[in-house]
């Protein structure tokens, strides 16, 4: 694996969980990554849940699934917005069925509910959201965290180290 090579796609919307967006945003770009910030507007600042920024590099009008090796969803309650882009569903529904690297964490799993692409899959995530999950066929585990195929889910920002190294570990 040659990260320099690879292009990982983040979401960002207000009110972002702030270590769950830059946790693993900075420990891929620190390993060589191409880390795209993707927000409704392009080029702007949207603020997370304790105040920290982050600037979007593009719109969600502007994705796509052929230039990206990886999705990142971040949760907090942006994720209650991000699933109201029908631009963020079909992204997340390709990279699902493409078998790229996903990962979302926390209250991210509401995206992947939305996008409808957890039927059958084994995932985790807080449990105040574990009956949307289970809901959209999920597959609840109440473990920390979950992989299954290219699908990395955890519960909380506690778990950013070991869900981070099995996001970066999908890339091997």
């Amino acid at each position: 694996m040659n990260p320099a090579t690879k292009k990982v796609l983040c979401l960002v919307h207000n009110d972002f969980e702030d270590l769950e967006l830059w946790y693993p945003v900075l420990r891929l770009r620190g390993e060589g990554f191409k880390v795209v910030l993707a927000g409704d507007i392009g080029n702007h600042v949207y603020v997370g849940k304790y105040g920290v920024p982050a600037k979007s590099d593009i719109s969600f009008e502007e994705i796509d699934a052929e230039d990206f090796d990886g999705l990142l969803v971040p949760g907090g309650w942006a994720p209650d917005k991000l699933r109201r882009s029908p631009d963020v569903l079909e992204f997340t529904r390709k990279m699902m069925a493409y078998g790229k690297p996903v990962g979302q964490i926390c209250h991210a799993g509401w995206v992947l509910v939305s996008a409808n692409v957890l039927s059958g899959r084994k995932v985790t995530g807080s449990p105040g959201i574990k009956d949307d999950l289970v809901n959209a066929g999920g597959l609840w585990s109440d473990d920390s965290v979950v992989v299954d195929g290219n699908l990395v889910s955890a519960q909380k920002p506690a778990d950013l180290p070991f869900y981070t190294n099995a996001f970066l570990e999908l890339f091997i």
